[in-house]
């Protein structure tokens, strides 16, 4: 017989704080009475059956800033019933990961009755946070205190709270001691090691530990980029055209390392339960309105948009702009072109050529700040458009949202690199260019992303403490201490930004380096930090974020193997260019053509629909195998 909530009693005098919820300050006190009664009240009532209670009672607000906030958690049944509704995967006794279920709970590894760590507390979150996100009305018609705040059935609350500025916030709690652990064994010491992904996935989940499983991966797949192009550098670095064996590893490196990945990948989310997890219907996003209807898929009565008038606003309205802005990118360019050749003419007028050399970086450094500049406006013009757009899913808007942002940042970012590349056929200038772009970029994301935040964080974390030191109230100190520090930090707002660094930085290696072979290390050596600062960012300059089930890096997947489809093109086709190939071709260039045309395909068939025999590590691994290596054989 299946156990259901209603039949448990998952009331409890005293729990563990796992989400703080704050209300707005001058939300009315119907408002709150009626929310607390929604959250503790039991499911069979329409509840979510959680805990919760203010963080500050009433007799102490006299002395205390009355802030609103609330402290919600959950009983141990109600958390491990959570788990089954939202499709936990564990590890069971036989070593076989399974989906968790209340009644076969003495199956899994590590699962006893006086035992609360079964369930990790960002997996407890999670829960919360689902249960919360599941409130949803019923024969309610709008927010107590609020008529204008209109309630229809099936309507996640929370949800509409916070459209309406009711809920100005919810955040998980981070747990002090689990922190400090996890800080000791990943960034307090700076020193090569790989990364504690399994402790990182248990307190910050699976979306947070892949991304930091795909930096250290990229990071040590760019080292044998940089150990090449060191003594590459070293010794060639005079002789722009000698480029031929660096862009031919160059090309088979980029499409070998993302298969790798993948099955690497693959292995991570095996072990941690999130690749056999169960997809759960994927609910509207909170942004998206319409007119109320009953949704024919499953029945519900929520908002619904015309897919044709939003066509038509992607169409006639965001696609327009978007070229608007490319255009745009590429007139700035323009101008960068002809500051380099004003730089360059002044060099030469120059009688002393040894002071102007420094001039001669100057439009590219310029040129570098504002294309960052450029880039961070842009995404919040896409970021408007998208919502604007309506889109029903939070998976169709963040598509939407990558898609605008990648075209705009490829161009923006590599246009010019191009243009030297093939129009001007410079690659002195070349070389300056992708060294300026690739270390400004660096500097400046260090800078804007983490330090920056960190000491303003660091400032509002004194003035907290020196409020707190003030109190005299009958209050746990320690616990107000940290969710008033915890709730003015910034909030973190996913892992685009930090993937689409990687995206750039992948893009500035595999594409140009064969004329800069220092760009792998530098990109090496960035992303050593990157590992640290990033690290950092997380633990002590955001709010924990909720941890997220996920099997795979998503759609940064795909974007990362068109950049390296990009790149195999960009590669042969420099390869054609090249004097030594032009040398064994003097007389027929339609050969040299035909053979990189063909080159340029073959480098990206699958592994499997090539002759690997003599080759079975790729074969096994299902890798790509570049036309070079055949030719090599």
């Amino acid at each position: 017989m299946r156990v259901t909530l209603s039949a448990l009693d998952t009331s409890e005098t005293f729990f563990k704080p796992l989400v703080v919820l704050e209300l707005a300050r001058d939300v009315k006190e119907e408002t709150r009475k009626w929310l607390e009664k929604k959250i503790n009240d039991k499911k069979k009532n329409g509840g979510a059956q959680l805990l919760i209670r203010p963080l500050v009672e009433k007799c102490e607000e006299q002395t205390l800033e009355s802030q609103n906030l609330y402290l919600v958690g959950a009983s141990t049944v109600r958390l491990l019933l959570g788990a089954e509704s939202v499709g936990l995967v564990k590890e069971c006794n036989d070593n076989a990961m399974r989906a968790f279920t209340y009644e076969t709970r003495q199956n899994f590894k590590g699962f006893s009755d006086d035992n609360d760590d079964f369930l990790t507390m960002a997996e407890c979150q999670f829960i919360v946070k689902h249960e919360l996100e599941n409130l949803r009305a019923r024969d309610e018609k709008m927010i107590p205190g609020y008529p204008q705040a209109k309630l229809y059935p099936g309507k996640s609350i929370l949800r509409r709270l916070l459209t309406y500025g009711l809920v100005t916030q919810i955040f998980p709690l981070h747990d002090s001691e689990a922190l400090k652990k996890l800080e000791s064994t990943w960034y307090n010491r700076f020193k090569l090691k790989y990364q504690p992904l399994d402790g990182i996935r248990t307190y910050f989940g699976e979306t947070i530990a892949l991304y930091f499983g795909f930096l250290e991966y990229f990071t040590f797949a760019l080292i044998p980029m940089a150990l090449i192009g060191l003594p590459y550098y070293v010794f060639d670095w005079e002789d722009y055209d000698k480029y031929v064996i660096f862009a031919s590893f160059n090309l088979i490196w980029s499409t070998v390392i993302l298969e790798v990945w993948k099955r690497g990948c693959a292995l991570m989310t095996y072990r941690w339960g999130t690749l056999l997890m169960k997809r759960q219907f994927e609910e509207p996003r909170p942004g998206f309105h319409g007119v109320l209807g009953i949704n024919p898929i499953t029945g519900r009565e929520e908002p619904l948009y015309s897919s044709f008038k939003r066509q038509l606003r992607i169409y006639l309205v965001s696609l327009p702009f978007v070229c608007l802005c490319l255009y745009f990118s590429l007139y700035v360019m323009t101008i960068y072109f002809d500051l380099e050749a004003w730089a360059q003419d002044v060099h030469r007028e120059s009688h002393f050529p040894e002071l102007t050399n420094v001039l001669l970086f100057v439009p590219s450094i310029v040129y570098a700040v504002v294309i960052e500049v450029m880039n961070r406006l842009y995404r919040f013009a896409a970021e408007f458009l998208t919502s604007w757009e309506n889109h029903r899913l939070e998976s169709a808007y963040q598509n939407h949202l990558v898609l605008k942002v990648l075209v705009f940042n490829f161009l923006n970012c590599f246009a010019s690199l191009f243009y030297i590349a093939f129009v001007m056929k410079d690659m002195k200038l070349l070389r300056q260019s992708l060294a300026t772009l690739l270390i400004t970029s660096q500097i400046l994301n260090q800078i804007v992303e983490t330090f920056l935040p960190y000491w303003l964080q660091r400032k509002h974390g004194l003035r907290v403490k020196k409020k707190v030191q003030a109190l005299k109230a009958d209050v746990d100190v320690t616990l107000y201490e940290q969710i008033i520090l915890e709730k003015e930090k910034g909030t973190y707002l996913g892992t685009f930004d930090d993937y689409l660094e990687l995206f750039l930085q992948f893009g500035y290696v595999s594409l140009f380096s064969c004329v800069y072979p220092l760009a792998a290390a530098f990109a090496v050596l960035n992303n050593l930090s990157e590992i640290n600062s990033d690290a950092l960012k997380m633990c002590k300059v955001f709010k924990r974020p909720f941890a997220e089930p996920s099997s795979s890096i998503g759609v940064w997947q795909l974007a990362f193997e068109t950049m390296s489809v990009i790149s195999v093109v960009t590669n042969c086709a420099l390869i054609g260019m090249s004097p030594q190939l032009n040398a064994v071709f003097p007389d027929s260039k339609t050969d040299l053509i035909l053979i990189v045309v063909a080159a340029e395909p073959c480098a990206c068939l699958p592994a499997e629909r090539k002759d690997v025999s003599r080759f079975p590590c790729a074969a096994r691994f299902g890798v790509r195998l570049p036309l070079v290596i055949l030719m090599y054989e």
